[in-house]
């Protein structure tokens, strides 16, 4: 299977934004998204990487009204829901993100605000929440290769 793209998906940075930054330099991922919590965390992302498509939405600590509380973007032949989470309540489960997915006609769920990360296929949607990459001991962020055929190849790396 031929690799379409890959892409780099970060959360809940709050402010700690080094280890972000060197897993991007050193990984140079075709596309990057933030999803939130800090949404001035992406503005570094966008400052040090013009070159690579950057997509982000607004988490609950975040307060820029003209950053989006939702986003669906094409990520090569995957369509692909993005948020934070708090919208959806994923403290208390996915079921109302896997909805809103569906909904959209998306293959792949992406949110954060849990600072916890997780992968699984639920009702035909990937959800995957690559955890905190900017508070704890624990940080983390999600890996995702997109191949051509529409398959969808997610890995949790610790920053």
């Amino acid at each position: 299977m031929d690799i379409a793209l890959t892409v780099a998906v970060f959360s809940d940075t709050h402010g700690n934004t080094a280890r972000m930054l060197n897993a991007v330099r050193a990984q140079r991922p075709d596309v990057l998204i933030h999803l939130g919590d800090h949404d001035r965390d992406a503005e570094r992302l966008r400052e040090a990487f013009p070159d690579i498509e950057l997509h982000v939405v607004r988490g609950n600590c975040d307060f820029d009204p003209d950053t989006p509380l939702t986003e669906v973007v094409e990520l090569g032949p995957v369509t692909a829901f993005l948020c934070h989470g708090h919208s959806y309540d994923v403290k208390w489960g996915v079921d109302r993100l896997v909805y809103a997915a569906q909904e959209e006609g998306c293959a792949l769920a992406l949110y954060g605000h849990t600072h916890v990360p997780d992968s699984q296929e639920i009702g035909g949607v990937k959800v995957v929440d690559p955890g905190t990459a900017g508070q704890g001991r624990d940080t983390t962020y999600a890996w995702i290769q997109i191949f051509e055929n529409g398959g969808i190849a997610v890995e949790i790396r610790d920053l």
